[in-house]
C-alpha cells in the first residue's frame, strides 16, 4: 500500500483482536511496528507473529490512561525505529453492561480513561513526534456506537462518540502541518470482546448477525485493511473522517 513501506507505526491494543490485526498488517506492508498494550503476554506474542512472517516489530507495555506510559510508547518508536508516521490508537474496553442510571461511577471512570482519555493522551504524546518528521497520520478506533445509541452501554457510548469528536477536532488543527486524523468505526467483529459476549448472550448476537444487511459478523482483518487504507497516500485527501465498517448494520 502506497506510503506504508519503511515507515513507523504505533498500534495500540495490539495484543489480540482489531490491534493484533492491524499491527500484523502494517508490518506486512513494510512499516516497523510498536505493539503496545498492557497485556504483555499478548502483546510479545503479536511480535512474535510478526517476526515469523518476516516483519519487524517491538512491545511496550502500556497503560493508554497513563501519561508516562503513553509518552514512553512514543518515545520508544523514535529511539527504537527512527521517528514516527503512523499510530493506531485502539485500546478499549466495552465495560459492564447496564441502564445509564445503573451504571457505577468506577466502569464510568474506568470505560472514559481508556477509550477517550487514552486516545487523547495518545495524540498528545503522537502529534509532536510526527510534526517533527514532517508530518504522519492517525487513526483512532471509534465504533458504530459512537453514530449510535445503544441500549445499557452508556458510558461506552458516550466514549465512542468523544473519540470521533476528538478526531474532528484534530484534523482541523493538525491537517494543514501535514498530519491527517482519522477514525474507523467497526460493527461487531468476531474479536476475544465479542466472544464473551457470545458465551454471555448468544441469541443477542446471533440476532446482530441476521441484522446485519451483508448477513456476518466482521473480520478484524476488514478493520485492518481500513486503518491501514487512512494511513496510506491512497487516502491523502481524507481527514477528520469517521470510516464505518459494520456491513451496512447503521445505514438500515
Amino acid at each position: 500500500m502506497n506510503g506504508i513501506q519503511d515507515s513507523v507505526a504505533i498500534v495500540s491494543g495490539a495484543s489480540s483482536g482489531i490491534g493484533r490485526a492491524t499491527a500484523k498488517r502494517f508490518a506486512s506492508e513494510g512499516a516497523q511496528v510498536v505493539v503496545a498494550d498492557v497485556d504483555t503476554e499478548g502483546g510479545e506474542e503479536t511480535v512474535s507473529q510478526i517476526e515469523s512472517d518476516g516483519g519487524e516489530a517491538i512491545f511496550v507495555e502500556v497503560d493508554v490512561m497513563n501519561e508516562d506510559d503513553v509518552e514512553h510508547m512514543v518515545e520508544s518508536a523514535v529511539d527504537t525505529f527512527g521517528g514516527l508516521d503512523f499510530a493506531f490508537n485502539n485500546a478499549g474496553i466495552e465495560g459492564a453492561h447496564g441502564l445509564a442510571h445503573e451504571q457505577s461511577m468506577d466502569n464510568w471512570n474506568r470505560v472514559i480513561g481508556i477509550n477517550l482519555q487514552g486516545v487523547f493522551l495518545a495524540m498528545q504524546a503522537e502529534i509532536p513526534a510526527m510534526l517533527e518528521d514532517g508530518g504522519g497520520a492517525i487513526v483512532n478506533t471509534a465504533s458504530v456506537a459512537g453514530i449510535l445509541g445503544f441500549p445499557n452501554l452508556s458510558p461506552y457510548v458516550a466514549s465512542k462518540h468523544g473519540v470521533i469528536g476528538l478526531t474532528k477536532s484534530a484534523a482541523v488543527e493538525f491537517s494543514s502541518d501535514g498530519v491527517r486524523v482519522n477514525a474507523v468505526c467497526p460493527g461487531v467483529i468476531e474479536t476475544p470482546m465479542v466472544a464473551r459476549a457470545q458465551e454471555e448472550d448468544p441469541e443477542t448476537m446471533e440476532a446482530t448477525a441476521a441484522a446485519t444487511p451483508i448477513g456476518r459478523l466482521g473480520q478484524p482483518e476488514e478493520i485492518a485493511s481500513a486503518a491501514a487504507w487512512l494511513c496510506s497516500d491512497d487516502a491523502s485527501f481524507v481527514t477528520g473522517e469517521s470510516l464505518v465498517v459494520d456491513g451496512g448494520f447503521s445505514v438500515q
